[in-house]
């Protein structure tokens, strides 16, 4: 099971979801989330939650103290590019989207 997300701050409700999945007999669950504020016990939720990945963006920098082999942090530097690029050129932004 895949559950998709836009901001992870204190993980909680991420974890119960997780749980939740895991009880309804997924036999592993995955999450996405575009921005990964992380604060306070979110990393020891994210551990000892059932996710077997938590994937996201470098929209928000992961401190080297937050970073556990669970998560999988994705750049969006090329995106950001492409975007300052159009921008610039005056084309479509949308179309990097769609």
């Amino acid at each position: 099971a895949l559950i998709v997300d836009d901001i992870v701050d204190t993980g909680g409700t991420l974890a119960k979801v997780a749980e939740a999945i895991k009880a309804a007999g997924a036999r592993e669950v995955l999450a996405s989330s575009s921005h990964a504020v992380l604060s306070g016990d979110a990393i020891q939720r994210m551990a000892r939650s059932p996710l077997s990945k938590l994937i996201v963006t470098d929209s928000i920098p992961l401190a080297p103290e937050k970073r556990i082999d669970k998560i999988v942090v994705l750049s969006i530097a090329e995106l950001l590019a492409k975007a300052i690029r159009n921008i610039h050129e005056e084309t479509s932004v949308t179309s990097l989207f769609v």
